[in-house]
């Protein structure tokens, strides 16, 4: 029947943005899928783009229009840093000074000052990555931070636990929020709180995000086939 019909990808991300507050930012995960599909999203007037693979999100960047905003939502090894440099918007996932430390070097080759959001580790699960609490706080206050002239991290990405108990996953954003609170201290000139996904966006909104990444709920179900 017409009516079970799944809506389309604009369909999708209209209805999606029209619930969501006006202060929240929607990342579009375009990971695994067709440059096809990102045009279909960006003729809705979606400019805010994520991707976890820096190979894919080259050829991206090279194939779709210049004014997507590409986010790098995923694990970034220290190596591959330079293939993005010249153009990413914002960097999610910075789980290491070391890696931050290459993010510099790699923007002051381009005279760039990337934006970057510090990992924080709140779920349950060992294939997760991320700071703790503890270490995010010593790498904000270290001298040596204030030596990198060519990043600024903005605030903190984190994922939850990939489980069904709500008052769980609720408890480990607002961990992080309680956390963020001390953006007093850290000079954070406008603070991003960067959690919340398809299956938990609406816990993540109430729990203070300002910007979600939202993927299967936007362009349907992926089928994997990378490593």
């Amino acid at each position: 029947m017409i009516d079970n019909l799944p809506m389309s990808i604009k369909e999708n991300i209209l209805k999606l943005k029209s619930t969501l507050p006006s202060d929240i930012t929607l990342i579009a995960v375009s990971k695994t899928k067709p440059n096809g599909d990102v045009l279909e999203a960006y003729n809705t007037g979606h400019r805010d783009f994520g991707e976890n693979y820096v190979q894919e999100l080259v050829d991206k960047r090279e194939a779709l229009p210049k004014d997507i905003r590409w986010h790098f939502i995923g694990h970034l090894q220290s190596n591959k840093v330079k293939y993005i440099a010249p153009f990413v918007y914002l960097i999610h996932g910075v789980d290491s000074f070391s890696l931050l430390k290459e993010i510099n070097k790699q923007a002051l080759k381009y005279n760039r000052v990337i934006n970057c959001l510090l990992q924080i580790y709140i779920a349950h699960e060992e294939t997760k990555f991320g700071l703790s609490f503890e270490e995010a706080e010593t790498i904000l206050k270290s001298e040596e931070l204030k030596q990198l002239k060519n990043v600024t991290i903005n605030g903190f990405m984190a994922m939850a636990s990939n489980i069904d108990n709500e008052e769980e996953i609720k408890n480990e954003f607002k961990s992080l929020h309680q956390f963020s609170k001390q953006s007093l201290i850290f000079n954070f000139e406008s603070l991003i709180l960067s959690f919340g996904m398809s299956s938990d966006y609406k816990i993540a909104v109430k729990e203070g995000s300002t910007m979600i990444r939202v993927g299967s709920s936007i362009f349907g179900e992926r089928i994997y086939t990378k490593p």
